[in-house]
């Protein structure tokens, strides 16, 4: 009897309970419960999804402290979300929970919210669709807000962060309006206030209204309760005033986030120290003090983070103080931290580039330019600078190898054979004691390997593999312990590296043996992989792959001098390095050159004297070409100064644009002939790959296919690094393929339904060709529906066609005198033959008129 008492009292119990905790009864129990029910289980889980995704979003984002840091940590990404999708769970989760409380625990009751809860819910809702970038739909939820629960004391925030979704949504000028109000018209303490007014900062800087942001961020700064939010809007403050150049009001807020110490994020802190350096003034500020400074934030313990941003500081106050091997040394350190910091790697390679560029090293500077490019955004605009100046050094750095490799074999070939021999014996030696060296490790490896010594190749491991590592004398020893394998290590990095001096960058291939100015090392090392085992210690091998034939020597020493003659021109045009081309020129004159070479080098460093004020050398230079080329237009330039405008006629210029126009006009054999003159004429100049292609597509449009491909070779192997070598390489790649083929298309598989009516003539009947069109273009004129026109094309040398454009059927074309009159008939009596577009196209390719005349019995 008991039992079923108690088993009817908790059923009328529950029942009651569940009934007065109706969402539709404004009851206290049903408001308590579930007002409670919201804030402590529903809405707080969902608050610690958001602080999840909160912190997994600072987490993931990297401030940029070469730009002005924005007030909140968020990265916005650039792709767009699909409605449902998200990127991170935990906003997804949050977002639900907020859904969650309002559609099981809100009590609507006569249009009146009655859980206390409800402003709580949709706060939550509105900022995880925020920080998931749904700003319209977190828009909504906080004006939801503001629209419903006008009492709320969530009202401030709800507004607060109302403007920071305006501000997503590029509505700078209406958050600052907002904003404005909310802080007139509220009396805002504490956090509320610090929220308000860093929001209200931050469309400042949107609006580059950088004083008023400055005042605003002093007011948060003071009013907020979290040292990182002060530490932050006080390093923001004199990011600020450093945009505006106020140096010294910019040191003192740096001042005040160093002052934070601790209490703040250790980043800002060093920042803020090496933001100062920026400013320093090296005229007036205490240089010994700074660099102690420096000193001190290298060697602190705490700072190993940050030292990548400190080497670089201390690299650049080197270099403001010209000292630029410390400078140069400091920045390598800084490459070396591994830095996560992209616009960091790529300021520290560009330094380093514009310091070997600025020494005229210009094989370095490209490779510290190419690095540069890769730290870089593609495209971006620093990324496009960088690359404009790279792109200048291609040809520098191409005919400096040149004149490298060629002067290390030349050197080679003068060198009187006994000394010639000695050196390679000397090298051999080496070698042979290297070969020594590594057998001796090699075998010690293998025994080490059967005893069960650890070898840098063979560590043992414990069950969870973890190398074990033990003092030496142990059974298993860590290999650094054991001489014997170290020393291995050391042959297997020389056997892969070679000698390399340990210094910054060493793995670069300027750094190995290459570099070294020793030509037989260099020379031999090439030749060792091509060796037999017995070849390599052969003093004689190495002496008998050194270039003996005239022929041979000669053409190494012309393509040196051409390298020379172009280094000249570039150091001259480019890069105004005076000295530099001026020695280029004076060591091609003296290296014996070709004849084409002499005379414009001569007038190159003519020019040069001129612009180094060396007037005596000028006029020496002058007088030897006015003498010794008297019918040079270079001397015609020098005699008469005043006769030569900027179009002259016989300039490069001039003479191109002219031979263009014959091009024009067909004059194709006229073309060929001009364009190798002017080659020979003014080879060196920058004209020169221009008259070469002109003359490659005259042979094509003359002679052919064949004509046509060898030219473009010719063109892209001599001309590489010029805009048209490359443009023929382009064409050798992409276009030479697609039209190779000499096979004719039917008119079944025709794509084109473009037919034309040939008329063949003579070359040499010029007159009868003009006469022949223009009668043609009257008649042309006389037939109705049809818009047909005619035009001249040569074949080849010999043949030139006469053409009627605008037939769309091969029928009607094949039957073309039915569509004249009577009396036109008699004026077109002369033979024709139809061809369709795309058959034309490979006739006048290929020049194989006679098998598809024959193919066709036409």
């Amino acid at each position: 009897m008991k039992t079923a008492f108690k088993t009817i009292l908790t059923l009328l119990l529950t029942t009651i309970l569940v009934v007065s905790c109706s969402r539709k009864k404004d009851k206290f129990v049903s408001r308590n419960f579930h007002a409670v029910t919201t804030e402590f289980n529903t809405l707080y889980n969902g608050n610690i999804a958001l602080e999840q995704g909160q912190n997994s979003l600072n987490m993931a984002y990297f401030d940029n402290y070469w730009d002005v840091l924005p007030i909140e940590r968020m990265q916005i990404r650039e792709e767009v979300m699909l409605p449902g999708q998200s990127k991170n769970e935990d906003f997804t989760r949050a977002e639900e929970k907020a859904v969650k409380a309002i559609q099981k625990h809100s009590m609507n009751i006569n249009g009146k919210e009655v859980n206390p809860q409800m402003d709580e819910a949709y706060l939550l809702l509105g900022k995880a669709r925020y920080f998931d970038q749904r700003f319209v739909p977190a828009l909504e939820a906080f004006n939801y807000i503001l629209y419903k629960y006008p009492a709320s004391d969530k009202i401030n925030q709800a507004k607060v962060w109302r403007e920071k979704t305006n501000m997503r949504l590029d509505n700078n000028e209406l958050a600052i309006k907002n904003l404005k109000r909310l802080l007139k018209q509220e009396a805002l303490e504490k956090q509320d206030l610090a929220d308000a007014t860093s929001m209200l900062a931050q469309a400042y800087i949107n609006t580059k209204s950088v004083d008023s942001a400055i005042t605003q961020l002093e007011i948060a700064a003071q009013a907020t309760r979290k040292n990182d939010e002060r530490g932050r809007y006080r390093f923001i403050q004199a990011q600020l005033y450093n945009q505006l150049g106020y140096r010294d009001s910019a040191n003192i807020a740096f001042d005040k986030v160093i002052e934070l110490n601790r209490k703040t994020p250790r980043i800002y802190m060093i920042t803020a120290y090496l933001e100062k350096f920026k400013n320093f003034d090296f005229e007036n500020d205490d240089k010994f003090e700074a660099i102690e400074l420096l000193t001190k934030l290298e060697e602190d313990r705490e700072n190993r983070p940050f030292l990548d941003k400190i080497f670089h500081q201390i690299g650049e106050f080197h270099l403001g103080n010209a000292s630029d091997t410390l400078a140069v040394d400091y920045y390598n350190k800084s490459l070396r931290t591994n830095s996560q910091d992209k616009l960091l790697q790529a300021r520290n390679y560009e330094t380093l580039a514009y310091m070997y560029f600025d020494n005229s090293e210009y094989a370095r500077a490209g490779a510290y330019f190419d690095s540069t490019m890769i730290n870089l955004t593609l495209n971006s605009k620093p990324y496009r600078i960088v690359k404009r100046k790279r792109d200048n050094l291609e040809d520098v750095i191409y005919y400096e190898a040149i004149a490298k490799t060629n002067d290390s074999i030349l050197h080679l070939v003068h060198l009187p054979e006994a000394e010639r021999l000695a050196m390679f014996e000397t090298f051999v030696s080496d070698l042979k004691v290297k070969a020594e060296e590594e057998q001796l490790q090699a075998e010690a490896a293998e025994r080490n390997a059967n005893t069960g010594l650890v070898t840098a190749n063979n560590i043992p491991t414990s069950g969870n593999n973890i190398p074990q590592r033990g003092l030496p004398g142990q059974a298993a020893q860590f290999y650094f312990y054991n001489p014997t394998t170290v020393a291995y290590g050391k042959n297997e990095f020389v056997k892969i590296w070679g000698n390399r001096k340990l210094e910054d960058n060493w793995r670069w291939s300027s750094k190995g043996a290459s570099a070294t100015g020793n030509d037989v090392s260099s020379s031999a090392t090439d030749l060792l992989a091509l060796a037999s085992d017995e070849e390599k210690f052969d003093p004689q091998f190495y002496i008998s792959k050194i270039p003996t034939e005239t022929k041979e020597i000669d053409s190494i020493s012309k393509e040196r001098n051409y390298a020379y003659y172009q280094l000249g021109l570039i150091y001259k045009e480019k890069f105004k390095e005076y000295e530099l081309s001026k020695s280029k020129f004076q060591d091609l004159l003296d290296s014996n050159p070709e004849e084409r070479l002499i005379l414009p080098s001569k007038y190159n460093l003519y020019k040069i004297y001129e612009i180094l004020g060396q007037n005596d050398e000028a006029s020496i230079a002058k007088n030897d070409i006015i003498k010794s080329y008297p019918e040079s237009r270079y001397a015609t330039i020098l005699e008469n100064p005043e006769l030569v405008s900027d179009k002259d006629e016989n300039s490069p210029a001039s003479l191109y644009e002219a031979l263009y126009l014959q091009h024009e006009n067909q004059e194709y054999a006229e073309v060929i002939s001009k364009s190798e003159t002017y080659i020979k004429r003014f080879d060196g100049e920058p004209m020169v790959p221009k008259f070469e292609l002109l003359k490659a597509t005259a042979s094509g449009r003359l002679l052919g296919f064949e004509a046509y491909k060898k030219a473009i070779n010719h063109l892209a192997v001599t001309y590489a690094n010029t805009k048209e070598g490359k443009q023929a390489q382009k064409i050798e790649t992409e276009l030479l393929s697609r039209i190779s083929s000499t096979d004719f298309v039917t008119a079944i598989d025709s794509i084109t339904t473009n037919y034309k009516v040939v008329f063949q003539f003579n070359k040499n009947e010029k007159e009868a060709i003009t006469t022949f069109k223009k009668t043609l273009d009257d008649v042309l004129k006389e037939i109705k529906y049809y818009r047909l026109s005619s035009s001249v094309d040569v074949y080849n040398a010999e043949k030139t066609f006469v053409l009627v454009h605008g037939l769309k059927n091969e029928a009607v074309a094949k039957t073309f005198t039915q569509l004249l009159t009577d009396k036109n008939k008699k004026k077109i009596q002369k033979p024709f033959f139809v061809i369709s577009s795309a058959n034309y196209q490979v006739v006048q390719i290929h020049k194989n008129l006679d098998p598809y005349l024959n193919r066709n019995n036409q």
